[in-house]
């Protein structure tokens, strides 16, 4: 019997020979098989759109791909937990981000690997390419120096760039406390949280719990609880750093209200959940084995809802709930930026979607039928088609709001209309 390793490795070969190796290609979206559509497809016939370009560059979004197309670019130095692995080795991931964007949000994405470490050549060369696409899907660049090409990218270019390793997590965990809090009765400002994990997710998550209102956050790194005593902070990590006696996991779970795991496997012991405060939440995020398994946890204690980022358990915090979304949103409103109200939107309206009713085939995709809003379904499932509507519509209205929009007369229930038919499209 074929292993699951086997399994897939042939998966990303090719099956006859008409097909292709890796998992993505390309597609012709208009056709070409008369003399009239070869000479409008290309020479003479696309100079005339060239010239309206070049009269006003907005006119690309109407002339070309670039309205539906992201980039998904990398250097290979943190894929996945596979770590410092090469450009090239990064390449199936990469490709799989862009299987992603077409089959979840129907937006095509290609894939770049870029050969060097350097953090000045890697602006230099994404600044240079940026105004082909519609927005910039930053992959598997390690910490700290994804928080400062981020960031420079973002001055520099007139698209959305977006490092999913460091938002994505933020984006859904973000969405499971806002209905956690609504459960349990507990106030954002009152929470305790714990962080074990301060690279770029980690980081992410803890600035958008600020903005939700939490302010109480005590992040572990690998040597510890990050305090003010500590002179080996980065400039990210010094800025959660604070006065406490606490040095240990163990010291920072005592009457935590919440513990995110973004490390690895057997981080939280059971004495830790059995320290944390009434009401509970965990985030096991660490694949493909969380910082505590549900079952272990739960056998502490009944009052406690927990997620991992694995299929196979309840509250799933996958990231796919929110990047091909939050670009559609950003694409569709022709966004130079996705600002921090954007991803807000994008995580209250995931909490919103749990508190419907899951469609039929969300339950059967899960082979569950306890898809219903409560301690094992805070965060919707990705096989839910209405994320697009809800998710993208919220996250473009918010960049109109933020003024970062590039189009005018925005109509948010005849986007959400265009969103439906979308899905309904592709449904067929």
């Amino acid at each position: 019997m074929a292993t699951f390793e086997q399994n897939s490795l042939d998966y990303h070969k090719a099956r006859n020979e008409f097909d292709t190796n890796g998992k993505t290609g390309t597609l012709i979206t208009k056709p070409c098989d008369t003399i009239a559509e070869l000479a409008m497809a290309y020479s003479p016939g696309v100079a005339y759109p060239c010239l309206e370009i070049e009269k006003d560059i907005q006119k690309a979004y109407d002339y070309t791909n670039k309205g539906n197309l992201v980039a998904v670019i990398s250097d290979g130095t943190a894929v996945l937990g596979l770590g410092d692995i090469g450009h090239l080795s990064g390449k199936p991931v990469m490709e799989g981000k862009c299987v992603l964007f077409k089959a979840f949000a129907h937006v095509d994405a290609v894939d770049i690997e870029i050969n060097t470490k350097d953090t000045e050549a890697i602006i230099a060369t994404v600044a240079a390419i940026a105004d082909s696409f519609g927005g910039v899907n930053l992959e598997d660049i390690g910490a700290p120096k994804c928080f400062e090409i981020e960031e420079r990218l973002k001055e520099i270019c007139n698209v959305p760039i977006f490092h999913d390793d460091q938002h994505g997590t933020a984006v859904i965990t973000t969405a499971g406390l806002i209905n956690v809090l609504e459960m349990s009765g507990k106030k954002a400002e009152d929470l305790k949280v714990v962080v074990i994990g301060a690279g770029a997710s980690g980081i992410a998550c803890a600035t958008m719990y600020k903005a939700l209102g939490v302010k109480n956050i005590t992040m572990l790194d690998s040597k510890g609880v990050i305090h003010s005593g500590r002179t080996d902070l980065n400039k990210q990590k010094a800025a959660f750093a604070f006065e406490t006696a606490d040095r240990t996991p163990e010291d920072a779970a005592k009457g935590a209200d919440m513990i995110l795991g973004l490390s690895g496997p057997d981080q939280i012991s059971k004495e830790m959940v059995a320290s944390m405060a009434a009401n509970p939440i965990i985030f096991a995020c660490a694949n493909p084995i969380p910082e505590i398994m549900p079952d272990v946890a739960k056998s502490v204690r009944d009052d406690l809802i927990i997620g991992t980022g694995r299929s196979d358990f309840a509250n799933q915090v996958n990231n796919v709930l929110g990047f091909p979304f939050i670009f559609r949103g950003a694409l569709d409103v022709r966004a130079t930026k996705i600002t921090e109200n954007m991803k807000m939107a994008a995580s209250q309206a995931l909490a919103a979607l749990a508190k419907e009713p899951a469609p039929d085939y969300v339950a059967k995709a899960h082979k569950r039928d306890d898809m219903v809003y409560g301690p094992n379904y805070i965060i919707p499932s990705p096989f839910d088609k209405r994320l697009l509507v809800w998710v993208s519509s919220a996250v473009a209205e918010a960049a109109v709001k933020d003024g970062v929009a590039g189009v005018k007369d925005f109509d948010l229930q005849a986007y959400k209309a265009k969103l439906q038919a979308l899905s309904d499209h592709f449904a067929k």
